[in-house]
């Protein structure tokens, strides 16, 4: 069973679902309490008020019924409505049916008991007057009208229960969710910190909080420095790997130098300017971020001078921006050879480039277009592949890379918390590589 139609209406923040997690038992259990228990417990009290109010009435009218004429009636009432707090008429005014309030609970359970602790009960007036009860009862004298304070068969100020349990509801709800911030707060800045690491930027971070929160404070950031060391012993063996390459392939170009101009002295000068180009290849795929610090910088001003760089080259090279003054935090100088692996790409695999800027609200992407054969939809994922060459699907003769261009186009976007993505131009026909980073 899916139950995606509950999700969809849910708070997605972890605040938003803590408070609902705190304030729904709270108003489930102030409904509860409110429907039963305060409820059943007026009408419990009210009864038995009532009920005792009843006993009084019943001595009254056995007096008046016992009355030899209505005169004598009327002296045992003035005798006997003084002491029990009644006022009293004989013959009362005509009230053929109950009066009383729709949502008056407690009325209707007073009602319900005079009715059946009194017999000839013609009807109850609740709305005359909201403090006193009317009450019109059949004597053998004729209706005699009784009227008493509402006070003596129901609770006094029947809401100030439920008036105080909200009030106290409220008061423990916002300390609670006080403390709940503050229990949530170190992880939100775990959040924060690892957010930031994915994007290529080394917070500062002190785990604190609860126990189980240290802990991945402290697993975050043991992962954190075992990832640095890791790339920090990749970036020193490529390079030591190709500083020590290039002392004997400097001495292969000094001896071939020396040897006559031949068919195979230029095919050997050639290998050797391949295995040179190789090497800077490996040096710039072990370069790392952490070299760089990410710095507030213009990303159109940056695409635009990688542009402008390309097209004095003798590229043809567009250039589009969509904003001139937004400002990004980045390393511009590991964006600047993205954008030129991007457009060398373009360029060499096409014959017209365009690139161009767009902004949105947690991004920015860098479309570098050509008018080249492009790459098939399915060889794509492979296209990012370390060392991948789709040399039949682009350019065999003027293809001349070693397969890491896009590699190290994807592991910088990727530093900056973002990805490429390659398509189709429907502009120029051909590539269309998107550099996607976080803002």
């Amino acid at each position: 069973m899916s139950y995606g139609w509950l999700r969809r209406p849910l708070p997605r923040s972890l605040y938003g679902r803590a408070a609902l997690i705190l304030i729904v038992p709270i108003v489930t259990i102030q409904f509860v309490v409110s429907m039963v228990f305060i409820q059943r417990h007026y009408e419990g009290v009210t009864q038995q008020m009532t009920g005792n109010l009843i006993i009084e009435i019943s001595y009254l009218l056995r007096e008046v019924d016992a009355a030899a004429s209505p005169e004598a009636a009327q002296a045992a009432i003035a005798r006997l409505i003084g002491p029990l707090a009644l006022e009293a008429r004989l013959p009362g005014d005509p009230l053929d049916a109950d009066l009383l309030r729709a949502r008056d609970l407690s009325g209707k359970a007073m009602v319900e008991t005079l009715r059946l602790g009194i017999d000839g009960v013609l009807g109850v007036d609740l709305i005359r007057d909201r403090r006193r009860v009317h009450l019109l009862i059949a004597t053998r004298h004729g209706p005699l009208a009784l009227g008493f304070d509402r006070g003596r068969v129901s609770a006094s100020n029947p809401h100030q229960l439920l008036v105080l349990m909200i009030f106290t509801s409220l008061l423990m709800t916002g300390i609670a969710f006080i403390f709940l911030r503050n229990q949530l707060h170190p992880i939100k800045r775990l959040a924060e910190t690892a957010a930031a690491f994915g994007r290529g930027q080394s917070r500062t971070f002190k785990p604190t909080g609860a126990i189980e929160v240290r802990a991945a404070g402290n697993a975050f950031l043991a992962m954190r420095a075992r990832i640095e060391r890791q790339i920090e012993q990749r970036t020193l063996m490529l390079s030591g790997v190709s500083h020590d390459l290039r002392t004997p392939l400097t001495r292969l170009r000094l001896g071939l130098s020396m040897l006559d101009d031949s068919a195979e002295t230029e095919a050997l000068k050639r290998d050797v300017n391949d295995m040179e180009k190789l090497l800077d290849a490996f040096l710039e795929f072990a370069r790392t971020e952490a070299l760089e610090d990410p710095v507030v910088t213009n990303p159109v001003d940056l695409a635009r001078s990688i542009a402008d760089g390309a097209t004095r080259l003798g590229g043809a090279v567009e250039f589009i921006a969509t904003d001139e003054t937004a400002q990004v935090s980045l390393r511009p100088m590991s964006i600047g050879r993205a954008l030129d692996n991007l457009i060398g790409n373009a360029l060499r695999y096409g014959d017209r480039a365009r690139v161009s800027v767009d902004f949105y609200d947690r991004a920015v992407r860098f479309r570098v277009e050509d008018d080249g054969p492009g790459i098939p939809a399915q060889k794509r994922d492979a296209a990012l592949q370390a060392f991948s060459r789709l040399e039949p699907a682009r350019n065999q003769n003027r293809g001349t890379g070693v397969g890491l261009g896009l590699t190290i186009t994807m592991d910088i976007a990727r530093s900056h918390g973002g990805t490429l993505r390659l398509g189709e131009s429907t502009t120029l026909g051909g590539l269309q590589a998107d550099l996607v980073i976080a803002r």
